[in-house]
């Protein structure tokens, strides 16, 4: 079946490794063994021509930023996911990878009007009163308008680009089926799971294709806000949004990167800066639901220094497990305690093999005294965490995809609190909070739902005891009834012992050939003086005994070296 699917989208298959050959990555994809799995035989064609000469300066995250640009929307919000795995990719590509521009030409208004109406069953000018044929923004994925509901309230209305579904759902098949060979028949497939990963990068397209994620995404943080001042999300118009159409309140507010207009519009950027990050690590640390790309371009400030996050379609999620584990690792970095990185890491339960815990700690003992003299407000814990999961990755230790996301968006968090106010750290901001919520673990009241489920699952267990231990007796009385013990490696002992008998009864043969030859050479010697004919007979049957002892001895050696048992 994928056969089938993979010749019938040949010309796309043949147009993403042309586009790469192009930008000068033609020889890794021949090593890779791609051109012979497509059957395309076209690696002669990759001379030195204008485009290869011109990409000559271009350095590799350069021509890769190039490559997922032409090949459209699906392979630009790939390069943005991968941009947050320092895992997989060096800085310096990821640095590259950050510039990811989706910005196309708009679509014709006709298509914007054509697709509303589709949604809604219904005519524009019914569902809106006023909506604006010029858009405020487009991507790739989709483009904005400015309308006005029949109510009279401003909002922004967000319109999927036609035909992007169906070019999105091919490049996915395509790139399943190019890590599911690379798994299989590359060394690459051993250190990364390319399939798990495009399986999750899937599930984030399926998503973000879908705007109703988005809206529920948009509910569940003015939810979670509502426990903070100056932070909010837009409202969702809902009977105003189906799959492919977004309805939200349009918000004035001025860029968070636009600092001569906060400056004029009398704001203060260190009050905008911690506003920032404490919203960010309450996220994280407090929600567990956190803006997993908060650039400035997804930021804006409005009047009294209020934050306004906006494209809510990528977010990161922290379960109560994960959240104490990164809770625990930042910790580790405040207090610089090796032992509750360590701990955390472990808890993470990402470890493919067995790894050597207490080297793994020496190396983060060697990271942690790097920082020993470095003042807490100078440390940037969004390249501490990098630094942690680069090492944990060399031990083969595989960071949740959550985790990268969210070393990603601190990093983001720090070169924008440090362009807002350089003298604020964001560790500082973070420290008070963690401690807060370490002592909530530890609460009463915490600890009291812990040892209540525990009641329950041990209330579970003496329910079922007696009906297991009368299962187990009844089949105990079964005359078919087999108890099989397995120890471990006890092939390796097996083996070991034969070999130790099969020595022992080698020897034991030498023995007994030696004292059989001793006797016949002590007896020939005693009996010489007896008569020629005596010492003749003595000679002869030592010299047969010699040949049979001789005989016996290399058929024996022929035996164990054929068995393998020595």
């Amino acid at each position: 079946m994928v056969v089938i699917s993979r010749y019938r989208h040949i010309k796309r298959y043949r147009q993403i490794i042309l586009v790469f050959a192009r930008h000068g990555f033609g020889t890794l994809i021949d090593q890779l063994g791609i051109f012979d799995y497509l059957n395309i035989k076209i690696k002669k064609r990759f001379g030195k021509d204008k485009d290869e000469n011109s990409n000559e300066k271009l350095s590799i995250g350069e021509r890769l930023r190039l490559s997922l640009e032409e090949l459209g929307p699906t392979f630009v919000k790939l390069g943005q996911i991968i941009s947050t795995r320092p895992d997989i990719l060096p800085p310096d590509v990821i640095a590259e990878l950050e510039k990811l521009q989706d910005a196309v030409s708009p679509f014709p208004f006709e298509d914007v009007k054509s697709l509303i109406e589709s949604e809604f069953d219904d005519k524009l000018q019914n569902i809106f009163k006023e909506f604006n044929e010029i858009p405020l923004a487009a991507a790739s994925m989709a483009q904005v308008h400015l309308a006005r509901l029949n109510s009279g309230r401003k909002v922004v209305v967000k319109v999927q680009r036609p035909g992007i579904e169906r070019n999105i759902y091919l490049d996915l098949k395509v790139l399943a089926d190019l890590a599911s060979f690379i798994d299989n028949h590359t060394k690459f497939g051993k250190l990364y799971d390319f399939t798990k990963m495009v399986q999750e990068f899937e599930s984030t397209l399926k998503n973000e294709l879908d705007f109703r994620f988005e809206g529920e995404n948009a509910e569940t943080f003015k939810e979670n806000f509502s426990k903070d001042k100056g932070v909010k999300v837009p409202d969702i118009s809902w009977i105003h949004t189906t799959r492919r159409v977004l309805t939200m309140e349009y918000i004035e507010g001025i860029r968070l990167n636009d600092f001569p207009a906060l400056d004029k519009a009398g704001l203060d950027r260190r009050v905008i800066a911690r506003n920032l990050a404490v919203s960010i690590f309450n996220q994280i640390l407090r929600d567990g639901f956190f803006h997993g790309d908060p650039h400035p371009g997804n930021i804006m400030v409005m009047p009294g220094n209020a934050i306004v996050f906006l494209d809510l379609g990528m977010v990161g999620k922290l379960n109560e497990e994960r959240k104490a584990q990164f809770l625990k690792m930042l910790m580790g970095i405040a207090f610089k305690n090796s032992r509750l990185i360590i701990q955390a890491i472990v808890g993470l339960d990402a470890m493919t093999h067995h790894i050597n815990i207490k080297k793994l700690e020496k190396e983060i003992d060697i990271m942690r005294d790097k920082y020993l003299s470095v003042p807490l407000n100078e440390i940037k814990v969004g390249e501490v965490f990098n630094e942690i999961f680069n090492l944990a990755f060399s031990y083969n230790i595989v960071i949740p995809g959550e985790f990268t996301m969210l070393a990603k968006s601190l990093v983001t968090l720090e070169g924008l609190v440090e362009k807002l106010d350089p003298e604020l750290n964001v560790l500082e901001i973070s420290e008070p909070i963690a401690r807060k919520l370490m002592f909530k673990t530890f609460s009463p009241e915490k600890i009291g739902k812990e040892v209540f489920g525990g009641v329950l699952d041990y209330g579970s267990l003496l329910r079922e005891f007696p009906s297991f231990l009368l299962n187990f007796l009844r089949k105990m009385e079964d005359d078919e009834f087999t108890m099989q013990f397995k120890m471990k490696g006890i092939e390796r002992i097996e083996k070991r012992i034969d070999r130790i008998f099969t020595r022992l009864s080698f020897s034991i043969i030498l023995l007994a050939v030696s004292i059989i030859i001793a006797g016949i050479v002590v007896g020939s010697g005693m009996s010489a003086h007896t008569g020629a004919e005596i010492y003749v007979l003595n000679i002869t049957v030592l010299k047969v005994g010699l040949v049979i002892a001789g005989i016996m001895i290399v058929g024996l050696i022929l035996s164990v070296l054929r068995s393998n048992r020595f």
